[in-house]
């Protein structure tokens, strides 16, 4: 399959069907600003990208990527929600889980927190069972962020807010508890295209006023020893013109952290499948999906900087990577065995909740976070320990860890 066959089979189709809102003025100069910014990237480099750096630069850019910039990526005025907006219950049973480990690890450290909303529940249901943390960190690289974080954070847990500490860079050395929700998904990843011998890299062109895919003979030999490994365990040989993509980002991200973990447990949640799932037959475009006012399509160069662009997460590859950095997997499973683990229900306790509009709220609420056809199923977590002998029970509901 060409580029150009690709290009019009995955994205024109998108492109015609989904009718995306036009983004206003202020918004469209944003996005020109770093079509043009990207458009230089490219003529330096000889005229094309990987699509490893298009993305990167799409949602990182500074001052002009999706998550470098101002505008509200979250909630019912952003492009997507995530599992602490729908409920304050989801951050509790999170909080709830790590429970058995917060006396002998004082510091939590979230990375990528939203809005906040995630950090201020836990902070508050931590209060309440007298299990506050040492300190709560957060590394956030947007500035924008940073200031919604602080302020939710300020005015859930005021007495607090000093021991809430912000950082640019993942510190040297450290011990405690790790946590990420929906952040893997939004690494740059690689994209690939099986052809009959070996693999093309997918990388982006400008061409005719737009961007484009085209597809090169690849030069990598860490995607191409990727590609070969997943055919060889999986007992498969991809199809030609079959496409998907790898998150090395998001497995040597996990490594630095396993490098500079002195002691502690790391909890990761995300949307995705083990490996044998992620390279099925049928999945042969890939899992790319890019977000824009509650719409999801699958065309990556539409409004630059204006939409989120994420790819499901390989937990297979998640876990190999733990192991490679001597870390241990202490679980995996799906979203609401891990929340139904953690007590959710009892959390809820909507028996006990006198107002009728508050117990249908709350049982809509419950329903989003754990439905299979909602988040319950597609959405994983994943634990990692190191150097501490640790059980979680919320990952003893339904071990999956055989599955990946």
């Amino acid at each position: 399959m060409s580029a150009n066959s690709y290009t019009e089979q995955l994205y024109q189709s998108a492109r015609d069907s989904k009718n995306l809102p036009a983004p206003g003025d202020l918004s469209q100069q944003h996005s020109e600003k770093l079509i043009a910014l990207i458009k230089s990237e490219i003529d330096k480099k000889g005229g094309v990208i990987s699509f490893q750096r298009y993305m990167e630069l799409v949602l990182y850019a500074p001052g002009l990527g999706y998550y470098a910039a101002g505008s509200i990526k979250l909630g019912e005025e952003g492009d997507f929600i995530t599992a602490p907006e729908i409920s304050p219950l989801f951050s509790q049973a999170l909080a709830n889980a790590i429970l058995p480990i917060i006396d002998s690890q004082q510091i939590i450290l979230e990375v990528g927190a939203g809005r906040g909303r995630m950090a201020a529940d836990i902070l508050v249901y931590l209060k309440q069972q007298n299990k506050l943390p040492k300190e709560y960190w957060i590394l956030e690289l947007s500035a924008d962020l940073r200031q919604r974080q602080k302020s939710i954070i300020e005015k859930s847990i005021p007495e607090f807010i000093d021991k809430v500490k912000w950082l640019d860079t993942l510190p040297e050395q450290f011990s405690g508890v790790v946590l990420a929700n929906e952040l893997l998904d939004a690494m740059p990843v690689q994209l690939f295209q099986k052809v009959e011998k070996g693999i093309n890299e997918v990388n982006v062109i400008w061409l005719d006023d737009k961007f484009v895919f085209q597809f090169n003979p690849n030069t990598d030999d860490r995607l191409m020893a990727r590609v070969t490994d997943i055919e060889a365990e999986l007992k498969i040989e991809l199809a030609t013109g079959y496409v998907s993509e790898i998150n090395f980002a998001a497995e040597d991200w996990l490594k630095s952290i396993a490098e500079r973990l002195q002691q502690g447990v790391i909890v990761l949640i995300d949307y995705g499948f083990p490996r044998h799932e992620y390279y099925h037959a049928q999945r042969k475009q890939g899992t790319l999906m890019c977000h824009y006012r509650h719409r999801t399509h699958p065309d990556a160069f539409v409004y630059p900087g204006l939409q989120d662009i994420t790819a499901h997460v390989d937990f297979t590859s998640m876990a190999d990577a733990a192991l490679e950095a001597n870390l241990q997997v202490i679980g995996y499973t799906n979203q609401v065995s891990f929340l139904m683990g953690a007590g959710l229900l009892e959390l809820a306790d909507i028996e006990n909740e006198s107002d009728t509009k508050q117990q249908m709220e709350t049982a809509s609420q419950i329903k989003k976070l754990t439905l299979p056809h909602e988040m319950g199923e597609l959405f994983k977590v994943i634990g990692f320990s190191k150097n501490c002998d640790v059980v979680l029970p919320a990952f003893e509901f339904r071990d999956m860890r055989d599955s990946l």
